[in-house]
């Protein structure tokens, strides 16, 4: 570059210092200079400051709008999220009803459990105090020996599956109980009952009193025939027989014969007559005039006499077993013809039925039901 040409100072007029132009002192001046400076810089201070200003406006509204999007956003999302999580809480919900209704369910099943492992050997002796309580009842209402004995054999083996040794004192109980029961002396009450429905069988075919056809005592056997010769025999020589004649031992042989059909005809007669003429030993006279009718019920009033024998010989009741024998007795000797065989076995039958000896005091199973109730107790 080249400087412009300066005019030469010879053209331009002089001018002394002191009549120069203010304007130019004023501007020659550093104050005014460094105001006209200071000026110059607050101006483009500003300036830039304005521009600043601007870049900034525009930054804030391109953000402003950049954070309506992003708000409107997050309005739709906090929409979906709120819808999310309302579906969310509705499902926990569901889920918390249902795991609390499965915590309650596991609850109840754990209580269930623990009630069962807790409670089986509770639940066991419960059932042996009950066999035990029948068994002792039929013991002292039936005398059912063995079936006591089975009852108390079954609860010991049951109590020795479970192994446990706070059961040892029941187990000794029912020990006791067993041997107690064994020791029993033996009573055949199925052979006396065997005997009652023998006698029972029979009672319809025992005569009665009032039958037509009583018993009658046998007859004497008949005399036998005398056996008479064929032929007369041979005389011999120098006996008396040949001195006889031939007539005489005819005679003696009709006359024989004759006897003999006499002696069977009159035992005949005799016995025929005896059969009209009956003649009996009856303490009351009313048993003879028993009606048809009458003389089945006084049969079945013997029977029912002899079927609650039976009753209370099961019963082991033995006051009233022998009560109904005697009257059963007494029934027979009153109605029933006594002479008959039939009869007479009868009575020997209910005679050794009533020698049956049934005072055995039966013991009770007491001390095992006590052994069972007392560990129960127990806390």
């Amino acid at each position: 570059m080249t400087a412009n040409p300066v005019e030469p100072a010879a053209r331009q007029p002089i001018i002394p210092a002191s009549q120069e132009n203010p304007k130019s002192m004023v501007w020659g001046n550093p104050a005014y200079l460094a105001s006209g400076v200071l000026a110059v810089l607050l101006a483009v201070n500003w300036w830039s400051s304005q521009n600043q200003i601007n870049s900034l406006r525009e930054e804030v509204a391109r953000r402003l709008l950049s954070a309506d999007t992003n708000s409107s956003e997050t309005k739709v999302l906090a929409r979906n999220v709120q819808e999310t999580t309302k579906e969310v809480q509705s499902k926990v919900i569901l889920l918390e009803g249902k795991q609390s209704e499965a915590q309650s369910q596991q609850l109840a099943l754990e209580q269930l459990y623990q009630d069962l492992s807790r409670n089986r050997d509770d639940w066991a002796l419960a059932e042996i105090e009950q066999v035990l309580a029948t068994a002792s009842q039929q013991l002292q209402l039936a005398g059912n020996v063995q079936g006591a004995l089975i009852a108390l054999q079954n609860a010991d083996g049951r109590l020795a599956k479970s192994e446990k040794p706070q059961f040892i004192s029941i187990r000794r109980a029912i020990a006791k109980d067993i041997e107690r029961l064994k020791s029993l002396p033996a009573l055949d009450l199925p052979g006396v009952a065997l005997r009652l429905d023998s006698v029972i069988a029979q009672i319809d075919h025992i005569p009665l009193w009032a039958d037509e056809k009583s018993v009658v005592s046998a007859t004497p056997p008949k005399a036998p025939l005398r056996v008479l010769p064929k032929s007369l025999p041979k005389s011999l020589p120098g006996t008396k027989t040949a001195k006889q004649p031939a007539e005489e031992i005819v005679e003696n042989t009709w006359s024989m014969r004759l006897q003999d059909a006499w002696q069977s005809f009159s035992s005949e007669m005799w016995n025929e007559v005896r059969q009209l003429i009956r003649v009996r030993n009856v303490e009351t006279p009313d048993v003879l005039l028993l009606s048809p009718t009458q003389s089945y019920f006084a049969r079945e009033n013997l029977k029912l006499r002899l079927l609650n024998a039976r009753l209370a010989l099961m019963s082991r009741n033995e006051s009233i077993f022998r009560s109904d024998l005697i009257a059963a007795q007494d029934a027979i000797a009153k109605y029933f013809d006594t002479r008959a065989k039939q009869t007479q076995k009868v009575q020997d039958l209910l005679r050794q039925v009533q020698g049956s000896n049934l005072s055995i005091e039966m013991p009770t199973l007491a001390e095992s039901l006590n052994a069972v109730r007392n560990y129960k107790v127990k806390p």
